[in-house]
């Protein structure tokens, strides 16, 4: 891992960090998509641009997530930088789990299956160790749900309904 990666890693827990991090998420879809998902958040931690249905206009609508791998799937978290209010892209996610997710260049579809019980703790123990301040979010987040995704390629043993709430 990178120094700046590390330094990345300990200042993530901050309010400011996550202020400007928002700030930053226009410019990082861009970037995204001019380099057409290879480089996603600077490089600095792993991740992907998940292309989701709106819930409400049907229109597709493109987020930098970070994410960490599960076998042949991605774990994504709706931690919305902490705050009390749930990400859109999470919400799209619940009316139509079908996406796409470019990843290092690759765009894969994929189905969003909702993790709860013991597979969201397993996974929740995958995310903080990429991403430590996932703790502090949670504290910020003021008792709301924060949602875990792993996001399964299409084919490859994806649920068949829509994913459970969890």
């Amino acid at each position: 891992m990178s120094v700046l990666g590390t330094l990345t890693r300990r200042v993530g827990h901050h309010r400011w960090f996550g202020a400007a991090a928002r700030l930053l998420v226009p410019a990082d879809r861009v970037v995204g998509r001019l380099t057409r998902g290879r480089v996603v958040a600077l490089g600095l931690i792993p991740s992907l641009v998940i292309t989701t249905t709106g819930r409400r206009s049907g229109k597709p609508r493109s987020n930098p997530l970070l994410y960490v791998p599960d076998g042949d799937a991605y774990v994504v978290i709706g931690s919305n930088w902490g705050q009390t209010t749930q990400p859109g892209w999470a919400m799209n996610l619940l009316a139509d789990p079908t996406a796409e997710v470019d990843v290092k260049g690759r765009r894969v579809p994929v189905r969003a299956d909702l993790a709860s019980g013991a597979e969201r703790d397993r996974l929740w123990q995958l995310l903080v160790m990429e991403w430590p301040a996932y703790r502090t979010y949670v504290q910020r987040a003021g008792g709301r749900e924060i949602r875990i995704f792993r996001l399964v390629p299409a084919g490859r043993g994806a649920p068949a309904g829509p994913p459970s709430a969890g």
